[in-house]
């Protein structure tokens, strides 16, 4: 029994080492293609490679990944790899362009776990051009970008405070790395009162 029990451990486990070994280079590529596409959607055109020029900036407690852009020697712009660890059903993660004057160009939502049809609209809601919705142009430094019901200027997504201000605490983090100065924002889009925001 002994016997039949440790050589079935055995195999498994040769079995499992097996199966990483073979899927750990396509989902490596896998996650850098996501990655390279990301950063191409949020920052204007550029003919350097920032996937390995890439270098980590800590801001708010986090460390986040920049990645420049440059063209002709010159930087046009930078995407950061941002988080927030106050979304509705946990961590959210963004990929945010800024151009070189520090306006947000872009923005790619990488993964959350919102709620669907609601906290899940933020991947569209902060770019369409419709009320105060839309971040793109802004520039943090300069824009209370934080929702209306926090006394910001940006509409949250309709039934769903608690997703958008994690939205809008992640772009205060990721411009806060990317200005390499936490003392310039301190990623003030808090929770405030779960009881008032119900998604």
């Amino acid at each position: 029994m002994v016997v039949v029990l440790t050589l079935i451990t055995l195999i498994a486990g040769v079995l499992l080492g097996y199966v990483q070994k073979v899927t750990h280079d396509p989902i490596e590529k896998a996650q850098k293609a996501k990655q390279e596409d990301a950063v191409k959607q949020v920052v204007p055109e550029f003919d350097n490679a920032p996937i390995a020029e890439q270098y980590t900036v800590e801001a708010n407690g986090l460390v986040l990944k920049l990645f420049p852009a440059t063209k002709d020697g010159e930087r046009v712009g930078t995407a950061v790899e941002t988080v927030s660890k106050k979304g509705f059903g946990g961590e959210i993660s963004i990929m945010v362009g800024f151009n070189a004057d520090g306006s947000i160009r872009n923005y790619q939502v990488l993964s959350h776990n919102e709620t669907p049809g609601l906290g899940s609209k933020m991947g569209e809601w902060f770019k369409t051009d419709k009320g105060a919705q839309s971040v793109l142009g802004k520039n943090p430094g300069v824009d209370n970008l934080t929702v209306k019901k926090d006394g910001g200027d940006v509409d949250a997504i309709t039934a769903a405070t608690i997703s958008s201000r994690a939205f809008l605490d992640a772009i205060a983090n990721a411009y806060a790395a990317y200005t390499n100065n936490t003392d310039a924002i301190t990623g003030a889009t808090t929770q405030k009162g779960k009881e008032e925001n119900h998604e």
